[in-house]
């Protein structure tokens, strides 16, 4: 698990193809690797990726046929700017909103404005995933966890402050990039425990039923 607090941005140095899928190493920048281990998660623009291979400078992961699918991978080149983030600890302080790392899809920045000092980034996402966003509810675009300002059918707005624009990736986007996007974990929760209740009453009154209702309702004779 993740906060959406990115602690430094690398670079992808090489891409290496292995039939369907590749392995990519990453310049990890700033990131400290000094507590990382073969196997521990490290969310590469919001993408949670194993290593499986590093040293104090980079490290290395698979990157699965699914994941280049699901995700900006597909369009990634040896040189891409990326967001890191260490999988959190216990004592880790919750900065952001609890983020997976499992990217739910690719959402496309449709106009780029400024605002005082700040700017608003308008993007749409792909139409299934809607429903999961709203006003001032919690989303990741490429790790980064922001805040939802506005939405207007299938798009949405973020504003984007002076300090997250220095210390991520997000400057570097222009109308017509495509970004990694994963919703808030929540509202799956919520729609599945809500989804599971309506097919629990309506199971329950099937089960009720019976050939002795039927027959005292007049339904038989």
């Amino acid at each position: 698990m993740f906060t959406g607090i990115i602690e430094a941005v690398g670079s992808i140095n090489s891409i290496r193809q292995y039939g369907d899928d590749f392995r990519v190493e990453v310049a990890t920048g700033e990131l400290d690797l000094s507590d990382v281990n073969l196997g521990d998660s490290i969310a590469t623009n919001g993408v949670c990726l194993t290593v499986v291979a590093f040293n104090e400078n980079t490290f290395e992961a698979d990157v699965s046929v699914e994941t280049i699918n699901k995700t900006g991978f597909a369009h990634y080149s040896a040189g891409q700017t990326v967001n890191l983030e260490k999988a959190l600890l216990p004592t880790t302080r919750l900065g952001g909103h609890i983020v997976s790392g499992h990217v739910d899809g690719v959402a496309k920045v449709e106009k780029i404005q400024n605002l005082g000092r700040a700017v608003e980034y308008w993007l749409s996402a792909p139409s299934h995933l809607t429903k999961y966003i709203v006003e001032k509810g919690s989303i990741t675009i490429d790790g980064i966890s922001l805040t939802v300002n506005d939405v207007e059918q299938t798009q949405f707005k973020l504003t984007i402050v002076p300090h997250t624009a220095q210390e991520t990736t997000i400057s570097q986007l222009k109308v017509g990039s495509l970004v990694n996007l994963e919703i808030d974990v929540m509202a799956r929760y919520v729609e599945k425990l809500l989804t599971h209740k309506e097919q629990s009453s309506t199971e329950h009154n099937k089960d009720n039923v019976t050939m002795d209702l039927l027959s005292r309702s007049g339904f038989l004779k």
